[in-house]
């Protein structure tokens, strides 16, 4: 960082860690025990949409390597795209299989990085319910290495449980490094795995 940058207050940005997404199933604990809250088995990652065979090459590999963890020819991967227009690949898994899911959307991740297709990332998320039906998700941040909760409110619409939200963030701020920014937790309306 240069001296102009601190003295406009720029600061450079946060390197991602995605290693920080194996502090899920910890934080899935503390969501079990302190709040009902139990992992539904999906999760799922978004980028922006890039066309291009090296893309597509890239796409292939990561399904041939999610493909080959099931064992038994299942595709336990979905590719979608969004209204947005943002691209998302959907992992599932049984419930309690919660550290093979991290790590199926860990290596998407690191495929898509060492691919040079980093800069794409947006987020990773992964969903959680309670007994009442209420829907969250723990959505990390790629460019920021850092989680925030996301709480649609049950029912449909695009209407979200703030005050849930926040006490998310107070609940698993010894789990995972949890976004302070509120104006960037990001809505994620209808993401694959909600």
């Amino acid at each position: 960082m240069g001296f102009l940058d601190a003295l406009l207050g720029r600061s450079k940005p946060v390197k991602p860690d995605l290693d920080q997404l194996f502090g899920i199933p910890s934080a899935a604990l503390t969501l079990e025990a302190a709040a009902g809250f139990t992992p539904t088995g999906v999760g799922s990652v978004c980028f922006a949409a890039v066309e291009g065979g090296a893309f597509h090459e890239v796409e292939r590999q990561v399904r041939a390597l999610l493909d080959a963890d099931t064992g038994d020819g299942g595709v336990p991967v979905e590719a979608s795209r969004d209204g947005y227009g943002y691209s998302w690949l959907l992992a599932r898994h049984l419930p309690e299989e919660l550290p093979d899911l991290v790590n199926d959307l860990h290596a998407v991740n690191s495929e898509l990085e060492a691919n040079g297709f980093g800069p794409q990332l947006l987020c990773s998320l992964v969903g959680f319910r309670n007994a009442d039906g209420q829907s969250l998700a723990l959505v990390y941040l790629y460019k920021r290495g850092t989680f925030y909760p996301f709480a649609p409110m049950p029912g449909g619409g695009e209407r979200r449980n703030s005050p849930l939200e926040i006490q998310m963030k107070a609940m698993l701020a010894n789990d995972l490094r949890i976004e302070q920014d509120l104006s960037r937790w990001f809505p994620v309306w209808g993401a694959p795995g909600l």
